[in-house]
């Protein structure tokens, strides 16, 4: 006679494999859930996801957007994660910022890289000579922010932070800090703000290009401003580097018998204008009254035309003595140089007869 099994025992069995199933259950929905949404990574999967998490989001806001992102499965199973696991007795929080995640990060992964504020760098690189409104239609052009903003932003940065620093623009409409924002590659934490990326330049110009002036010995024969300005004309004027200081030297002889500087790039700048070799500076242009215009005005101009580079920084300080006033160019990136103003206008002449006998199509 088979013996009957305790309905104690019996009940406890039953419930126990309840509660194994329901166990069971719960750590299968919890390891689903938490995992990477792509179980085998496809070119697609790792493709970055952006996540701007503002100031003040809640946790339970950043996993709905998470989820809505299709970056987790569950955002029930992000606000469990991040009550019960070691996040709930950590120091910090969930970071603000934007973040570059992908669909092969497990949750768990995707909570450390917010709780540890691993925002997205981003990169910019600015060239030397370019002026700031070509730095302003760069940063707009890269969808970081709109041009007006990079320039009304740059008109609040304050001259106590940067002393050496002109307190107004000399010429109204014109960038005050033209010449400061030192041309170089940087990375900033995303979003990029235009105040950041100022304060970021100036610091740059700080740190590389104000020890150049101040370690000269002697008494300066330049200001600071005087210096940046004569360098931004250099930057612009010269277009292979060992024609750098020759061409400081020539702007430097000009300078000392009075001369106008004569030099196109202030009068482009000053009418925001570009030539070409088949669109030169026109004669009306050249004669056109303005205080950038060095056609017109001796000396240097108000202040700076763009932002010069190290080279062109040092170059202005130690120009090449020679006896040179006159510079053409040659449209190759190279200048023939003059002494006399008769040499000048045959060097220009001899030019241009070259470059009209290359275009003629009988040659």
């Amino acid at each position: 006679m088979a013996k009957r099994f305790p309905k104690g025992l019996l009940f406890f069995a039953i419930a126990l494999a309840m509660v194994g199933t329901a166990t069971w259950q719960t750590c299968n929905w919890w390891l689903t859930t938490t995992a990477p949404i792509a179980s085998s990574s496809t070119q697609a999967d790792a493709k970055p996801i952006n996540l701007r998490v503002a100031p003040g989001t809640s946790a339970q806001e950043i996993g709905q957007d998470l989820a809505a992102l299709g970056l987790i499965r569950s955002a029930r199973a992000w606000s469990l994660w991040t009550r019960w696991t070691t996040f709930r007795d950590a120091q910090g929080g969930f970071q603000a910022g934007t973040y570059q995640l992908s669909k092969t990060q497990s949750l768990p992964e995707i909570a450390s890289t917010i709780w540890a504020g691993k925002v997205t760098q981003r990169s910019f690189t600015i060239p030397e000579g370019w002026s700031m409104r070509q730095m302003a239609q760069y940063f707009e052009q890269q969808g970081f922010f709109p041009a007006k903003d990079f320039l009304v932003a740059a008109d609040r940065v304050s001259s106590a932070q940067y002393p050496w620093l002109p307190a107004t623009s000399p010429v109204p409409g014109f960038p005050r800090l033209e010449g400061y924002l030192f041309p170089d590659t940087y990375q900033l934490a995303a979003p990029i703000q235009p105040d950041a990326v100022i304060q970021q330049m100036l610091d740059r110009f700080e740190q590389v290009a104000l020890p150049i002036y101040q370690q000269q010995t002697g008494k300066p024969s330049l200001t600071v401003a005087q210096w940046v300005t004569l360098a931004s004309i250099v930057e612009k004027e010269a277009v292979v580097p060992e024609e750098r200081a020759r061409i400081a030297g020539v702007f430097t002889n000009r300078l000392e018998k009075a001369m106008p500087l004569a030099s196109d790039p202030t009068v482009e700048y000053a009418f925001g204008i570009k030539q070409t070799p088949d669109r030169p500076l026109l004669y009306r242009e050249v004669e056109t009254p303005h205080p950038y215009n060095t056609y017109i005005n001796p000396g240097l101009p108000p202040a700076a035309i763009a932002s010069p580079g190290k080279a062109s920084l040092e170059a202005t300080l130690n120009p090449e003595n020679t006896g040179y006033l006159y510079f053409v160019a040659r449209y190759d990136g190279t200048h023939v140089f003059s002494r006399t103003l008769a040499e000048h206008q045959a060097a220009q002449t001899a030019i241009h007869d070259r470059r009209d006998a290359a275009k003629s199509p009988n040659q």
